[in-house]
């Protein structure tokens, strides 16, 4: 990879009861916050491959939680709490604050086992390109990948401000707020390869299926 690019990994602290809740009907409380372990350490631990020395962890939650503590040790990243605010406000936050010091930023969150480190190279070369900003869509009508080149205040308005969260309208809502901007797809944002994301119990069988994660 390039010089100027840093990984920033989403990620609360896994607090049983309050970690991954639609998976506790599947897994109960304890297991639904160890599957959130085991997929955060999957998300830093591609992170770390495509961006060596280049990735930190943005908790949500207690920072002093001691899983947190140990991914920060066991990969050797720095940890940052996340901002008061929605997801829009909060990924805007970390994106603004990370591209000050850095030519291109990737974030991802921590429930999507089937992102790759080719995946993240993939998208940190577009911004490379023309693209601004680069989303990898999440089959739900989300996306498990937002990226940007600079500080880009129209865009990250357009993409971060008013969009309702965690439906299945995100990915959409984004494009059309571009359009508006009169942003062109594949030139101004770039959309990588659709992936899925670990939500709800039928998520959670498919990837133990797919060998993505251990059997319950």
């Amino acid at each position: 990879m390039s010089a100027g690019l840093h990984i920033a990994v989403f990620a609360k602290a896994p607090v049983a009861g309050s970690a991954k809740t639609r998976l506790i009907p599947l897994l109960g409380a304890e297991g639904a916050a160890e599957a959130h372990r085991i997929m955060t350490r999957h998300a830093l631990r591609i992170a770390c491959a495509a961006a060596p020395g280049q990735v930190s962890l943005w908790s949500a939650g207690d920072p002093a939680h001691p899983f947190l503590q140990a991914c920060c040790e066991q990969f050797k990243v720095p940890q940052y709490q996340q901002q008061e605010g929605d997801l829009g406000q909060r990924m805007a936050t970390c994106l603004r604050t990370l591209l000050s010091g850095n030519q291109r930023v990737l974030l991802i969150g921590s429930d999507c086992p089937a992102l790759t480190s080719a995946d993240l190279q993939l998208a940190a070369a577009a911004l490379e390109g023309s693209a601004r900003m680069v989303f990898t869509p999440a089959e739900d009508g989300g996306y498990v990948l937002v990226g940007a080149r600079c500080n880009d205040e129209d865009g990250f308005t357009a993409a971060f401000d008013e969009i309702t969260w965690s439906t299945v309208e995100v990915m959409a809502q984004t494009r059309t707020r571009f359009a508006a901007l009169g942003w062109q797809a594949g030139n101004d944002w770039a959309e990588m390869p659709m992936r899925w994301d670990v939500d709800m119990p039928a998520d959670h069988l498919r990837a133990v299926e797919a060998g993505l994660l251990p059997a319950a």
